[in-house]
């Protein structure tokens, strides 16, 4: 068995962790591979890859997307050039527009008798993307509420008073930018996605058809019945498995890093891993 995981989030995105912090924590609990997947950024995708050398760890470049639906639903990509040009300037745009989003909530938060500007809410995030979860942060730093879950529930969610719905990128488009930047794409936590089992199977076929390499079937929280039915449905599509425990950091204390599988669960030598 191996102790791997495909899908952390560091300083750069909505994590809490330095890339240095998550590849020395990596070290200590004896992953044998890391991914750092950071939302619509590669910016900590060098610097990660050059701390992997130094602590002599398996390191995969990685990205999360966000892809447009009705549902959550959120596409990683692996081996991808940290440096393409066309995956950056793409990624600078969605930021962009993610960036008018916040503004914008933060006017409804004011408007719902909350003192809070967009200035704070950088100053947490501390990295080149900005999303909800730090502003929820800062509700709770402030008082407002008393956990990220509440400012969620009351503003932030899309049934929140300060919510703003946010532009995303097509599923093809997604897939697309990834295999461009020479990498494979992996549908995230699929049962996040709340589709019944016939409608989950139709999004997998379609993304399968705009070029979906895999299905993240081991996640934080999955039990065995929910990793065979996903690992099922990922062999019926000839799709590989993945694994990662989506860790946040002090975001989401109850995720630890590292996810055991077994030693063929992917062509490692593929992913440019030497296990």
């Amino acid at each position: 068995m191996l102790l791997v995981d495909m899908h952390v989030h560091s300083l750069h995105s909505d994590g809490t962790y330095s890339i240095e912090k998550i590849v020395k924590s990596a070290k200590k609990r004896h992953l044998n591979m890391i991914s750092i997947t950071d939302h619509d950024t590669t910016s900590g995708l060098n610097e990660f890859k050059e701390k992997c050398k130094i602590e002599k760890i398996n390191g995969l470049t990685g990205i999360e997307l966000s892809a447009e639906a009705d549902f959550v639903l959120h596409i990683l990509g692996y081996r991808i050039d940290a440096n393409n040009k066309k995956l950056n300037e793409r990624l600078k745009e969605v930021r962009e527009k993610r960036n008018i989003r916040n503004e914008k909530m933060c006017e409804k938060l004011c408007e719902n008798g909350i003192e809070i500007n967009i200035e704070e809410v950088k100053e947490i995030a501390q990295g080149e993307v900005i999303a909800r979860p730090h502003i929820a942060t800062l509700l709770v730093k402030k008082g407002y509420v008393s956990t990220n879950g509440e400012a969620f529930a009351k503003y932030l969610g899309r049934n929140g008073k300060a919510y703003v719905p946010r532009e995303r990128l097509t599923s093809k488009e997604c897939i697309q930018l990834i295999n461009e930047a020479g990498g494979v794409a992996v549908i995230a936590h699929p049962l996040q996605t709340y589709l019944e089992e016939s409608k989950l199977e139709a999004l997998i076929a379609k993304l399968k058809n705009e070029g979906l390499w895999g299905i993240e079937t081991i996640y934080t929280g999955y039990r065995s019945e929910m990793i065979y039915n996903i690992t099922k449905l990922a062999n019926k599509y000839s799709l590989m498995c993945t694994a990662g425990s989506d860790f946040h950091g002090e975001n989401k204390t109850r995720i630890e890093m590292g996810m055991q599988v077994p030693d063929t669960l992917l062509p490692w030598a593929r992913l440019g891993i030497n296990i």
